[in-house]
C-alpha cells in the first residue's frame, strides 16, 4: 500500500515538474483555424445567407468570446497562436518572401505539448517558414501535411508536402486535410497518447474554389445580407466565400463525429477561430474594416472552446481575448506547467472559460500591421489614426470621442506608445536572415520561387510571391538567386521543377553555390496549361499554377557557411529558358 501511494505521489510530482517522460491522463486538443473567415461568416452570428450547424453547435455546447482579437493578416496571427507573443517579437512582419518566418529562438505551443507527452500534428497552411528549422517538423510537430506557403494556387488534388516530401493531394484540399487529421487522431488513440492536433485550414482564402455541391447552393441565390460597399464583382466572391465556409462547417462536423466514434469527445478540448477579418466586402455586422485593417472588422474573430466534461455549455464571455492567449490558456487547461523561454504577452483565459461568475478585467490588446497600430481596452479602441471609440456602446465605430474623453484617450495613446518603444522596436529595420539549408535533421530543403530574387528581365508569374513561379527567362546572362546558409556541410542532390516548350529542348541549366556546381541539359519538353480558371468561382488576383516537372541537376558538395545559391543558364535554345517553380536539395 505504501509503495502504491508513493508511486502516485511521484507521478503527480513529475507531472508538476514538467517531466516530459511522464504521460498523464490529460485532455486532447483540437485547434481549428480558418483563413480569412469573418466574424459574421457563421449562421449563429445572425448571417441569414449561410448555414453552419456544426460550428453553431460548438457555440451552444461550449464557451464563446464576444470580443476576441487576432492580427489583421494571416502569418502574424499564426505566429501569435504558436508562441503567445506578439508576432513582431518573433520577426514576423510580412506574409511572403521570408518576412513570414518565425524566429528560431521562439518556443511554440507544439514544443510545449510535445514535452508534456503529447503527440503533435499540423494539417494545412503553415505560413511561418518553409526551410528546416523554420518548418513545422522542426517546431514541435511530429506530423505535418499541407503547404508552408501563405496561399496556394489550386485546391483540387494539388501538390502538397508530407513531412517535407512532395506528395499529391487527394481531392478538395480541406476535405483532404481533415482526412489526414482524423487518421492522426486515430493513430494517437491506438498508441495511447494524448494528441495536440492543429488544423490551419486555407479557406475561405482565395482563389475562390469550392466543390459544386457547395457552390450550387449559392450560385443563383439572392443574398440577403448587404455590405455598404457591395459591388457586382464582389457578389461572386462573397457567394464563394460563404460556400467555402459551409465546406469548413461540414468538415468540423466530420471531426466531431470522429471524436464521438472514438469515444473521446468528452476529453477533447475543441477550439475554433479565424485568423483575421473577411477577405472581401461582405456583411460583417456593422463593423469597420476588413482583412488588413486594424479596426474591429479586420481583427475580430469568432472564438469558441468546447470541452464537454468541463466547460459550461452556452457560456458567452464578455472578457476581451486575443490569439496571444491561446497558448497560456490551453497549457493551463491541460495542467501543463512549464517555464516559458520568453516572456509571454498573452494570459490564461481558463478562469473566464470555466467560471460562469468570472468578471472581466482591464487589459490592453495591440493590433499592428504595416505601421498601423490600434489598441483595445475592455471598453474602448483607439484607432491607428487616433480616433477613439466606445466599442461597448458604439460597435460600428461611428462616433469619435477623442475630444470628449481625453483621460481615456491619453491612457490608450501612452500605452500604445510604450508598446511601440518596447515591443515594436524588437523588429529590426532590415531582415538579414538567409534561407537555411543543410540542417542535420532535414533530408529535404525546399527553395521555392517566392523566396528567390532575380537579375535581368525574368518576371514573376504574379506580383504576389506566394505560389508564384519565374517566367520570361530570355537571357543567358540572367539568373535566379537564393541567399542561403548551409548549416552543416554535406552532399546534396539538387532537383529543379520546371516547364518548357519543345523549342527550348537542349537548354542547359546550372546550379552553383560556393565553389560547387552541377548542370544538366533539358531533354524533355513539358508545357502543361495553366490551371485554376475553370475552377475559380470569382476572378483571382494571385498567380495561376501548372504542373511542374522535376529535373535532376546533379550533386553538390557544400561547405558550412553563408552564400548565394544561383540557378543560371549555360545554354539557351529557342529564345526562351524554362519556367522555374522550385528547387529541392536532398541530403545524400
Amino acid at each position: 500500500m505504501r509503495l502504491f501511494i508513493c508511486l502516485i505521489f511521484l507521478s503527480v510530482l513529475a507531472c508538476q515538474s514538467g517531466d516530459e517522460s511522464v504521460v498523464t491522463e490529460r485532455p486532447n486538443v483540437l485547434l481549428i483555424l480558418t483563413d480569412d473567415q469573418g466574424w459574421s461568416d457563421l449562421s449563429i452570428k445572425g448571417n441569414k445567407d449561410i448555414h453552419t450547424p456544426n460550428i453553431d453547435q460548438l457555440f451552444k455546447q461550449g464557451a464563446s468570446f464576444d470580443r476576441f482579437y487576432v492580427s489583421a493578416v494571416c502569418s502574424p496571427t499564426r505566429a501569435e497562436i504558436l508562441t503567445g507573443r506578439y508576432a513582431v517579437r518573433g520577426g514576423v512582419y510580412s506574409t511572403s518572401a521570408g518576412g513570414e518566418r518565425l524566429d528560431l529562438d521562439e518556443e511554440t505551443i507544439a514544443e510545449v505539448f510535445s514535452r508534456a507527452g503529447y503527440t503533435t500534428g499540423a494539417f494545412g497552411k503553415w505560413h511561418n517558414g518553409t526551410q528546416y528549422p523554420y518548418h513545422p517538423n522542426a517546431r514541435g510537430f511530429d506530423e505535418y501535411y499541407g503547404f508552408a506557403s501563405g496561399h496556394w494556387g489550386h485546391y483540387f488534388s494539388p501538390m502538397l508536402e508530407h513531412n517535407q516530401k512532395l506528395v499529391t493531394g487527394d481531392g478538395y484540399v480541406t476535405d483532404d486535410l481533415t482526412n489526414k487529421a482524423m487518421e492522426f487522431i486515430s493513430k494517437s488513440q491506438e498508441e495511447g497518447r494524448p494528441f495536440f492536433a492543429y488544423l490551419p485550414y486555407n479557406i475561405p482564402h482565395s482563389p475562390m474554389q469550392v466543390p459544386d455541391e457547395y457552390w450550387n447552393k449559392f450560385a443563383d441565390r439572392t443574398l440577403l445580407m448587404d455590405h455598404p460597399d457591395k459591388r457586382p464583382e464582389s457578389i461572386l466572391h462573397t457567394k464563394a466565400a460563404l460556400a467555402m465556409c459551409e465546406n469548413v462547417d461540414m468538415n468540423v462536423g466530420r471531426l466531431i463525429a470522429h471524436l464521438q466514434q472514438l469515444g473521446i469527445e468528452e476529453n477533447t478540448i475543441v477550439v475554433y477561430l479565424s485568423d483575421n477579418g473577411p477577405n472581401g466586402n461582405r456583411w460583417n455586422s456593422c463593423m469597420k474594416g476588413r482583412k488588413g485593417s486594424t479596426d474591429e472588422g479586420g481583427v475580430r474573430s469568432p472564438l469558441v472552446m468546447q470541452w464537454k466534461s468541463q466547460i459550461p455549455a452556452g457560456l458567452e464571455i464578455t472578457q476581451i481575448g486575443s490569439a496571444l492567449d491561446i497558448l497560456p490558456t490551453l497549457t493551463d487547461m491541460c495542467s501543463i506547467l512549464y517555464q516559458a523561454q520568453n516572456k509571454l504577452d498573452g494570459v490564461s483565459l481558463k478562469s473566464a472559460v470555466m467560471d460562469q461568475d468570472h468578471k472581466p478585467r482591464e487589459r490592453y490588446i495591440i493590433n499592428y500591421w504595416r505601421d498601423k497600430t490600434s489598441i483595445r481596452s475592455q471598453q474602448y479602441r483607439l484607432s491607428h489614426d487616433d480616433l477613439l471609440f466606445d466599442i461597448s456602446n458604439d460597435p460600428c465605430q461611428l462616433s469619435d470621442l477623442a475630444e470628449t474623453q481625453k483621460t481615456v484617450f491619453d491612457k490608450l495613446y501612452q500605452t500604445r506608445q510604450i508598446w511601440k518603444e518596447q515591443v515594436l522596436s524588437e523588429l529590426p529595420e532590415t531582415d538579414a536572415r538567409t534561407f537555411p539549408i543543410g540542417h542535420p535533421l532535414s533530408q529535404y530543403d525546399h527553395l521555392p520561387a517566392r523566396d528567390a530574387r532575380v537579375t535581368g528581365s525574368i518576371k514573376r508569374s504574379n506580383r504576389y510571391p506566394n505560389d508564384s513561379f519565374w517566367t520570361d527567362w530570355t537571357s543567358s546572362s540572367d539568373s535566379i538567386l537564393w541567399p542561403v546558409e548551409v548549416l552543416e556541410p554535406g552532399t546534396f542532390d539538387v532537383t529543379v521543377y520546371y516547364t518548357c516548350a519543345a523549342k527550348t529542348i537542349g537548354s542547359i541549366l546550372k546550379v552553383s553555390c560556393m565553389d560547387a556546381s552541377a548542370e544538366r541539359e533539358v531533354l524533355v519538353a513539358h508545357d502543361p496549361p495553366l490551371v485554376g480558371m475553370d475552377e475559380d468561382r470569382s476572378p483571382r488576383t494571385e498567380s495561376y499554377v501548372k504542373e511542374f516537372k522535376p529535373l535532376s541537376l546533379g550533386r553538390l558538395e557544400l561547405k558550412k557557411g553563408k552564400a548565394v545559391l544561383a540557378l543560371t543558364a549555360q545554354r539557351r535554345v529557342g529564345g526562351q529558358l524554362p519556367d522555374i517553380r522550385l528547387l529541392i536539395m536532398e541530403r545524400v
